[in-house]
């Protein structure tokens, strides 16, 4: 299984700050919310993470870029050396392709298709601004859904406010038994209205889909926004295979929104206050 991170975005909701720091390097911890993202993609066990990226965003590929001069700078301070180790060894697992134009999250991942051509295994798709806290880890916990279910599409949920639908993909679903998170989806609706919302289930930022989403997103014509949105391709997805959705545990957070950012925060420092890593589930 190889995994793919959309990280192209301009991070707009933070500038000035983004104008200099991409939203996905901005820290959490003692590490940026990407590292954050990678580290769950390797460990819910993706062999590779491929990063989509802008040109105007080449702190990404630094970031992720072994550094001789920082090795040099560390050799006295072995414990700031190990974590950097920790990222080169990330970093050779991880490679970039770049999004040349901004047109909606569906064409971000269809300028990877490329890479995962001959692929038979779910690509597991996870968003590059949100992190999730106060679970194990969401993808591993999609990677098994999946692999009971014969090798299903599985598309993490989150409830939200009824109005606050309009700002998500939602998901028309039918319940299935297993505590009321796991659900055979019947289809989904980008930013409906709220009085025209199948249910209050919103797309949260994790996704584990079959390789023939590349195939759908190359077909799929230009939908809400005027963008190729990923959603209408997994709608077409829904016609053709079952598809399911798990509304994982825990809380998403938007770093990409400061509000959202700053609940990261705050979460995590009361994680690390408390003497638990993310290793024990406190952030995805």
């Amino acid at each position: 299984m190889r995994a793919l991170i959309p990280a192209a975005g301009y991070g707009t909701r933070f500038l000035p700050a983004t104008k200099a720091v991409p939203k996905e390097l901005l820290p959490i911890g003692d590490r940026p919310a990407l590292q954050w993202i990678v580290e769950e993609a390797l460990g819910a066990g993706a062999e590779e993470v491929v990063v989509v990226t802008s040109p105007d965003k080449p702190a990404l590929k630094d970031y992720f870029t072994p550094s001789a001069v920082w090795r040099a700078r560390l050799a006295d301070k072995p414990a700031a050396l190990a974590k950097m180790e920790q990222l080169d060894a990330l970093a050779s697992r991880v490679r970039f392709v770049e999004q040349a134009e901004q047109r909606g999250l569906g064409h971000a991942v269809l300028q990877a298709a490329g890479l995962f051509a001959q692929e038979r295994e779910p690509v597991l798709i996870l968003l590059g601004d949100a992190l999730v806290s106060g679970a194990e880890s969401c993808s591993a916990e999609m990677l098994r859904l999946s692999r009971e279910r014969g090798g299903a599409s599985v598309v993490g949920l989150e409830r939200v406010a009824r109005e606050r639908v309009s700002r998500y993909g939602i998901a028309a679903v039918e319940a299935a038994p297993d505590e009321g998170r796991t659900y055979r989806l019947t289809g989904l609706v980008e930013k409906p209205a709220p009085a025209e919302a199948p249910s209050d289930l919103a797309v949260a930022g994790r996704y584990l889909l079959s390789p023939r989403i590349f195939g759908l997103l190359a077909e799929v014509p230009p939908g809400y926004g005027g963008e190729i949105q990923l959603t209408d391709a997994i709608q077409r997805l829904i016609g053709s295979v079952p598809v399911y959705g798990y509304r994982y545990p825990g809380r998403r957070h938007d770093i990409g929104d400061p509000a959202g950012y700053r609940e990261a925060l705050l979460r995590f420092e009361a994680v690390a206050a408390g003497g638990r890593g993310a290793s024990e589930g406190t952030i995805c």
